[in-house]
């Protein structure tokens, strides 16, 4: 924007980077270009600033189908003044030179052109399309349209008007259409997450179902293992005790055995010590039969000796003292007593 400063009969203008200024001092052009800095008397004078950067012009309008639809068409197109000396004069872009603002007419004039433009070929489009086609298609088809004719149209370039873009946001039939449009998609979609949900529930129950198989396989592979485990230690067991069994066979049989042999042993020794004593016995026998009767008394009083209690007062009697002298006698004489003790008489 402009900025105008007031002095005495006179005013200074000093311009801004994004509009180009025209002077005009009794209708001819006296300063012309963007930054200008010029005095000027404001009785004689006309300015008229024109932007030129880009503007953006949003476009609202509306269109009917084939099918007696109505549809709202959203759209933007920029455009920029190529010719800013022909735009002051077609369009009314002037300055108060007191206050320096812009007239807004100059905007309001292209929003009204470029609308008009956009939408009288933007119609023609969508009337040729059925609503189902303007919902698809309709964007893209507007779209390539209005950038390929707004450029090239010869009122805008007249007016020193040039579009360098256009996007159209969106092609949308009344809310209830709309509404009643988006619904079988909504449908679609609601289904599709039904299905999604019971898949998923299907799957939930398939996997449960696979656990609780998985479960019952590994409950019945343990008790296989577990009935082998039974069985092995019951072999292991009836092994063992026929092993003992045996062991203790071996052993009672070596027991037995060993007993056999101790008993015949000792049966072997006890027969050689009755042998040896029978022997003994026989000998001895044979010395006693030998021997004679004073001997064999003298040997009986030796051996009832040995095993009589000490003799502290012996009393001889008479028979007792007869039967000794009768014996020393008979030993004197080598005669053997009678049945009365007396001794007998030698044979011849």
């Amino acid at each position: 924007m402009a900025t105008i400063r007031s002095y005495p009969w006179i005013r200074h203008f000093l311009g801004s980077p994004t509009g180009h200024v025209v002077h005009l001092r009794h209708g001819r052009v006296a300063h012309e270009g963007v930054g200008q800095a010029f005095w000027f008397r404001p009785t004689t004078s006309v300015l008229s600033e024109v932007p030129v950067d880009d503007q953006e012009l949003p476009v609202f309008f509306h269109a009917v189908t084939t099918d007696h639809q109505d549809v709202t068409v959203q759209a933007g197109v920029t455009y920029r003044f190529t010719d800013p000396v022909t735009a002051s004069q077609r369009l009314d872009f002037a300055v108060d030179p007191h206050s320096g603002a812009t007239s807004t007419d100059g905007r309001d004039q292209v929003t009204s052109i470029v609308g008009q433009l956009a939408q009288s070929h933007a119609t023609d489009v969508l009337a040729s399309m059925s609503l189902a086609q303007a919902m698809t298609a309709g964007v893209p088809r507007v779209r390539a349209l209005l950038g390929e004719v707004l450029p090239a149209d010869p009122r805008l370039a007249a007016t020193g008007i040039a579009v360098v873009g256009v996007q159209v946001l969106a092609v949308r039939p009344e809310k209830d259409v709309e509404r009643a449009l988006q619904t079988p998609a909504r449908e679609h979609v609601q289904a599709e997450a039904d299905r999604a949900t019971y898949e998923r529930r299907a799957l939930a129950v398939e996997r449960e179902r696979a656990i609780a198989e998985n479960e019952l396989a590994s409950k019945i592979e343990l008790a296989t293992r577990r009935e082998r485990l039974v069985a092995h230690e019951g072999a292991n067991a009836r092994r063992e005790a026929e092993e003992k069994a045996a062991a203790a066979l071996v052993d009672a049989r070596a027991r037995a055995e060993r007993g056999r042999l101790e008993t015949e042993s000792r049966a072997d020794q006890v027969r050689a010590v009755g042998q040896a004593e029978a022997d003994a016995e026989r000998a001895r026998m044979d010395v006693y039969t030998e021997a004679g009767q004073g001997t064999l008394v003298a040997l009986a009083l030796r051996d009832a000796a040995s095993s009589l209690p000490a003799v502290q007062h012996l009393t001889v009697t008479p028979d007792l003292l007869t039967g000794l002298v009768g014996s020393l006698v008979q030993g004197a004489l080598g005669g053997t007593p009678d049945g009365d003790g007396t001794p007998a008489r030698k044979a011849a």
